[in-house]
């Protein structure tokens, strides 16, 4: 069968996840797709099968890895899917970083995503990614083979140490009452999504206990939900002196990140 013919048996609701899984299992690049190649039928027998289980479970954990920053990330049912939002936060923190040697704290690391991308793209820089959780911390070991990380299984500063030059986390953020997508709620691990206190509780623990693991020139990274800019930059001026607040909005023009530094005089 022919991908023209094919796509004619697609209904309209499932042809992006079809067009993904088709590149995916013909190992096609992001933008091609041969109309007068021949698609074998054990191909489109997976094809289909996938495409069914997309309708309830997401994509990524259907073929076990996602691509982020231009990495490919092992990802399953015990790690918060990467999203574009926090290749944004990655994006603009290494904007404002002036050097390349720097101590970094990833925490709630999950896939790993944030911290093992920092490393990648600064080779020289000493990574730390911490989860509570031992399932998420299996999966970012499998995706941190080879990279000189440290990898630890701690609730947020409890077994942290040492001091850095960058905290960077995309942590929980949904209010337990804020309503969601069922294909996310369903699939992905609460304890990735939900907090305490509209939300806000890691922001306030990470904000309260930093500066005992703060250098003295300092970055604090946050993505944060998109309504909680001016609870955030409260709690950071609650708890932080002489400090520089900046926010930085996502492509959608929503506002999804902070960073937190030190003044310099």
């Amino acid at each position: 069968m022919y991908y023209n013919d094919l796509l004619k048996t697609i209904k309209n609701d499932d042809l992006y996840n079809f067009n993904y899984l088709l590149k995916y299992y013909l190992k096609l690049e992001d933008n091609y797709i041969n109309n007068k190649k021949k698609i074998p039928l054990f191909k489109i027998f997976k094809i289909k099968k996938a495409l069914i289980k997309s309708r309830k479970t997401p994509l990524q954990y259907i073929i076990g890895n996602v691509n982020f920053y231009g990495y490919t990330f092992k990802v399953n049912k015990n790690v918060l899917i990467p999203r574009f939002e926090t290749e944004e936060l990655i994006e603009n923190t290494l904007k404002l970083l002036n050097k390349k040697d720097i101590s970094i704290l990833d925490i709630g690391t999950g896939s790993g995503c944030i911290g093992i991308t920092l490393k990648k793209e600064l080779p020289l820089s000493k990574v730390t990614i911490v989860d509570i959780s031992k399932k998420a911390l299996k999966v970012a070991k499998k995706n941190s083979k080879g990279l000189n990380i440290e990898i630890k299984k701690s609730n947020i500063f409890s077994n942290v140490k040492d001091k850095y030059d960058l905290i960077i986390s995309n942590p929980p953020y949904i209010s337990y009452e804020e309503k969601i997508m069922d294909i996310v709620k369903n699939n992905e691990p609460h304890i990735a999504l939900y907090a305490k206190n509209n939300g806000l509780y890691f922001y306030e623990e990470i904000l309260k206990n930093c500066y005992k693991f703060i250098n003295e020139e300092f970055i604090i990274a946050f993505e944060i939900g998109y309504k909680q800019k001016n609870a955030i930059i409260k709690i950071a001026n609650k708890y932080l002196k002489n400090i520089k607040i900046i926010c930085k909005k996502d492509i959608q023009g929503k506002d999804r990140m902070i960073f937190i530094m030190n003044k310099k005089n």
